[in-house]
């Protein structure tokens, strides 16, 4: 009883905090001594989301995160940037990619993690990504060409030296304005990360306001 009413409290304090900005950096998020360069259109507030397919971690912020994002005004724009550090990190990056590319990654994003921490796939190899595919309403030809395309590599690559940019160890991550990132560690749980980015999309807006 005495646990759960703190943890009650803990997340209270937190909401509030978060719904006054009043955020401590180097406590609740930390700041890039070099920002990223936004990729979104003037007077849009860029949040994106790191993530590897593979992270039970990132799977489990799907919904907090989803539901966060369903309620952003339209000044926001949220993006995601697969992980790429390597062996399965990359293959599970040319999915995404190739998915884009397909014009079906709405259709198989939630599906794809489904598929590996609930019925146990891996979806790192080519054949079976491209069998993958096949229930969205493309060949296993068109997958195959996707997944090995240039475009998708040069996807892949930009987003290993955006990973880089950012400094980015681990995942999930949300990074808001190319400058504050937020981690699990510093926001004290998953269902916290959208709450502290909400207040920093309130405190960017705030700044160009200004």
């Amino acid at each position: 009883m005495l646990k759960t009413l703190m943890v009650a409290v803990a997340g209270l304090t937190l909401s509030t905090l978060a719904n006054a900005a009043q955020l401590v950096e180097g406590e609740h998020y930390t700041v890039l001594d070099k920002p990223v360069e936004t990729q979104v259109e003037e007077g849009q507030i860029e949040v994106t989301e790191a993530f590897w397919y593979g992270c039970p971690h990132c799977y489990n912020l799907e919904d907090p995160l989803n539901a966060w994002v369903a309620e952003q005004p339209d000044d926001v724009t949220f993006q995601r940037l697969p992980a790429t550090m390597g062996g399965d990190w990359n293959k599970h990056a040319q999915a995404f990619y190739a998915a884009q590319e397909l014009g079906i990654l709405d259709a198989v994003h939630e599906d794809f993690f489904h598929a590996i921490h609930e019925d146990g796939q891996s979806l790192t190899a080519v054949d079976d990504v491209a069998e993958f595919f096949s229930d969205y309403d493309v060949s296993e030809d068109e997958a195959r060409d996707a997944f090995t395309s240039f475009n998708v590599r040069r996807h892949v690559n930009e987003a290993n030296s955006r990973m880089r940019d950012m400094r980015l160890m681990g995942v999930p991550a949300l990074i808001v304005d190319g400058r504050y990132v937020i981690t699990p560690s510093s926001a004290g749980s998953l269902d916290n990360m959208p709450q502290i980015a909400g207040a920093l999309v309130e405190r960017v807006r705030t700044e160009r306001a200004e």
